[in-house]
């Protein structure tokens, strides 16, 4: 299932590809802005219909938190009806997602993960410190009492 929801402003298109990844429905969200792509996957789970995905994209659009672009190349040729017709069918029958969008989501991955790291490393070293100023004021109690 694909949904191409197309808007042409000053080289800017976004395309919306919906496939089955055993056990869920993804959307991944493609967005071509001056020559460069950015990507966005979101998980459906059950099969979305047709007015739910289109709802979807009107609610929660500007909400998607997109990938790091990726240089990416953009054709600008009219094509035969006909043509477009096959094409769509063929991007049908394709299961996944294409290289430059793998490759946008992975970098999104990575910057996420550096995130975590950060994150959790500061989690630590507070934690840390709270446990030595603990520490430090236990020893002050046991030595008033002298």
């Amino acid at each position: 299932m694909i949904f191409i929801i197309m808007k042409d402003v000053e080289r800017l298109s976004n395309k919306l590809t919906v496939y089955f990844d055993d056990p869920f429905w993804v959307g991944v969200f493609e967005r071509i802005d001056n020559g460069k792509l950015s990507v966005a996957k979101v998980t459906f789970g059950a099969e979305p219909k047709d007015y739910e995905v289109q709802e979807f994209v009107d609610r929660y659009y500007y909400q998607l938190k997109f990938s790091p672009t990726v240089d990416a190349e953009i054709k600008e040729s009219k094509k035969n009806p006909k043509r477009l017709q096959r094409d769509a069918k063929k991007t049908v029958l394709e299961k996944g997602i294409g290289t430059k969008s793998q490759q946008a989501l992975k970098l999104q991955q990575e910057e996420n993960k550096m995130e975590r790291k950060v994150k959790s490393r500061e989690q630590k070293e507070a934690e840390a410190l709270r446990l030595f100023e603990l520490k430090q004021q236990k020893k002050k109690e046991k030595h008033k009492g002298h």
